[in-house]
């Protein structure tokens, strides 16, 4: 009798400033399930996480709010030494059909750009979109899940429920860190994550906030702090202090 097959997903990551906390979890998370991640980058490289998210380098009195978690970085360094990671796929020879599902993380900074505005990558998300497949998207990620267009040129997203990071989180670290960082936690200075997501749906309405967030994240032991929406085969999420209701969350879809 053979073993049954191992479910795929696929993690797309910029070449560098994905935030550790919300791709290495939910990596964590699917891996200790029995879940084969594969991930991609623009170049088949590995990935860098954003070096002040895992170090909390320039953050100053902040970085203790600001700064990912110490289970973030153990995680994330543990990512970095698996196989898959060490040995990603390049954007453009991704497949929809070669994994079960696909998880969309953020991070806010410049590097971000690349993943953000990959035509590679909106080709691959509007496909698991169109079969059904569960897709995950948080914070930033949300941005990339917009901008896949369907065949009728509308979003993805697109008469179904989300949320994002949310325009009183991005410009409250930006506030509170411009002086010496300028624009590092506004991706896109003209426009805010929130602003350009909610755009792509059908309805302002559809754009779910969820409660006022605090800095405390959620946790094993803490998953009332998070905060995710789901709307049949995909699943959102706002921040990393979200991350851990995010990844449990796309398992069950799975």
């Amino acid at each position: 009798m053979k073993a049954p097959r191992k479910l795929k997903v696929l993690i797309p990551l910029p070449s560098y400033d994905f935030d550790p906390s919300e791709a290495a979890i939910t990596w964590q998370v699917l891996k200790n399930n029995g879940v084969d991640v594969h991930f991609a980058t623009p170049g088949g490289k590995p990935a860098l996480a954003d070096a002040r998210m895992l170090y909390g380098t320039g953050l100053a009195l902040f970085k203790k709010i600001l700064m990912a978690r110490q289970d973030a970085v153990d995680a994330c360094h543990a990512m970095y030494e698996e196989r898959n990671f060490q040995k990603p796929i390049p954007y453009e020879k991704t497949k929809e059909t070669d994994f079960d599902g696909l998880v969309l993380p953020g991070g806010h900074a410049p590097g971000m750009r690349t993943y953000l505005e990959a035509p590679e990558l909106q080709r691959v998300t509007s496909a698991f979109f169109a079969k059904e497949k569960p897709v995950g998207a948080i914070c930033h990620g949300v941005v990339l899940a917009a901008r896949a267009k369907r065949k009728d040129g509308k979003s993805v997203l697109f008469g179904r429920k989300t949320t994002a990071l949310l325009k009183k989180q991005e410009m409250a670290a930006f506030n509170l860190t411009r002086l010496w960082l300028g624009t590092y936690y506004r991706t896109y200075p003209e426009t805010t994550v929130e602003e350009e997501v909610t755009a792509a749906l059908a309805s302002k309405a559809d754009f779910h906030p969820g409660p006022t967030p605090g800095v405390a994240r959620d946790a094993p032991n803490k998953m009332k702090r998070g905060f995710t929406v789901t709307d049949g085969n995909y699943i959102s999420a706002r921040w990393p202090g979200d991350v851990y209701n995010f990844a449990n969350g796309f398992l069950r879809l799975l």
